[in-house]
């Protein structure tokens, strides 16, 4: 069977697992990576300047939920793997899969044009442009750093998390006065190491609103170990869970940090196991939101005003396409992606897939994994989409159950429960089966004479 060509865009954990499942389907590929080596975000100090790794990381997702499902992880692992033990696991898995061969490295995608009537002229860094039946996005959402404006100038050393590699690198922040603004993981790792003692003079950090901070771990083991089943009615799940967290960690207010106004599982969860302990300690000063910059000092919404040498701000990422001219494949500027069907597919779009475009509690790791189950039986016949006004209703009900119940703000916006995702994908992939069963397993998109432009 003549299946359909698809070019792949990044050989991140989304991009090569996406291969790895469009090889067992037979569906032939090729996998541009704009950097000399796999593992995008997990490859640090990558060259291409995409990765957000600093040197202590240590992921934030247990080893148990980030494990592929058909390559364990290594039975030595601790509870939360470094990030130079996972990317290893990454080339293991890569290797074990025959997967390099596909991947052009030190080459970047410039442009994606979908043609009249399908297909996509894919233009690449090396000046050539080839032609693809389908595309599959996988150039992750972690590399685009948002830096906010505020009036006023600052004097001192200004860096964004996804830059911040060590207390020492790209800035010296031994001795000085810190300011790390924002309450996501990156920053609760980034302020729980500046503020020990030997290290910066003065952690501060800066916050709209108050979050709940999640510990790793409850009676002893990793607290995304056992979660409570996806079946589950999600106000049950979200008040059992609000129950355990509360009872867990207490009061923000007894670690001097603002009280949430919200509850538990209402904005994407933040995890540390140090960060609470640190700020319980006297290490950290905790600031309302940044006012306006004054040279050499930050003032903030409560009128104070505090002497700063270095910013590290830990304030988020847009969401960008930049091989994509045509806005309706686009995010918006609130990082609103187009509504996509599964979070994979645009509705009228059948050559194309969006692969890890989400947030997914507990894991981002191995999520395009279980959406390639989908992209792989669709393009070799084995999954028939369902008729395209049912796509967009399906559409709507998930936005509504996955990010009903976040406050607006721009890092909500791809919010997804992994667990709850897994279940209704399999569902749906069963549906689809039968669908095209009766259409007799006929592959949707035709393998063109693929020629180089």
């Amino acid at each position: 069977m003549n299946l359909p060509k698809v070019c792949i865009i990044g050989a991140g954990c989304s991009g090569f697992t996406t291969a790895k499942r469009l090889k067992d389907y037979g569906v032939p590929f090729d996998i541009f990576e704009a950097s000399d080596d796999i593992g995008g975000t997990w490859y640090y100090n990558n060259p291409n300047g995409m990765s957000a790794c600093y040197q202590s990381l240590h992921i934030d997702t247990s080893k148990w939920r980030l494990a592929f499902e058909d390559y364990p992880v290594p039975t030595d692992w601790p509870d939360y793997p470094h990030h130079s033990q996972l990317l290893k696991y990454f080339h293991d898995y890569v290797d074990h899969f025959g997967l390099r061969p596909h991947i052009r490295f030190n080459t970047r995608v410039e442009k994606a044009r979908r043609r009249e009537g399908g297909g996509w002229d894919v233009t690449l860094s090396t000046g050539e442009t080839r032609q693809y039946d389908a595309l599959a996005v996988a150039n992750g959402h972690h590399w685009a750093a948002r830096v906010p404006e505020y009036p006023g100038h600052f004097d001192g050393a200004q860096i964004h998390s996804h830059q911040y590699r060590t207390p020492f690198e790209p800035v010296d922040c031994i001795g000085k006065r810190v300011l790390v603004v924002g309450m996501g993981n990156s920053a609760m790792d980034i302020a729980s190491e500046l503020s020990q003692r030997p290290m910066a003079d003065k952690l501060f950090v800066s916050t709209r609103r108050g979050v709940w901070i999640f510990p790793k771990y409850y009676q002893g083991q990793p607290l995304d170990k056992n979660p409570a089943p996806a079946w589950m009615p999600k106000g049950l799940r979200q008040w059992l869970g609000g129950r355990m967290i509360r009872k867990l960690v207490g009061k923000m207010s007894d670690y001097g940090l603002p009280e949430p106004e919200i509850g538990p599982f209402e904005s994407h969860g933040t995890v540390s196991g140090e960060f609470l302990l640190r700020a319980g300690s006297g290490d950290i000063a905790m600031k309302p939101a940044v006012e306006r910059l004054d040279g050499d000092s930050v003032v903030f919404t409560d009128g104070s005003r505090e002497k700063v040498d270095v910013i590290v701000w830990a304030t988020g990422y847009d969401i960008l396409f930049p091989f994509f001219d045509d806005p309706a494949f686009t995010a918006d500027s609130d990082n609103r992606p187009p509504p996509l069907f599964k979070r994979i597919m645009k509705p009228g779009v059948p050559d194309l897939f969006y692969m890890g475009l989400a947030q997914p509690l507990p894991t981002l790791v191995n999520f395009a994994e279980q959406q390639s189950k989908l992209v792989g039986a669709f393009l070799a016949g084995k999954y028939a989409l369902p008729p395209e006004d049912e796509m967009r209703r399906i559409i709507a009900a998930d936005e509504d159950y996955y990010t009903g119940q976040y406050y607006s703000a721009r890092r909500h916006t791809i919010q997804l429960d992994f667990d709850h995702y897994v279940r209704a994908l399999k569902k749906e992939l069963d549906k689809g089966a039968r669908r095209a069963a009766a259409k007799g397993n006929v592959p949707p998109l035709s393998a063109r004479q693929l020629e180089e432009a």
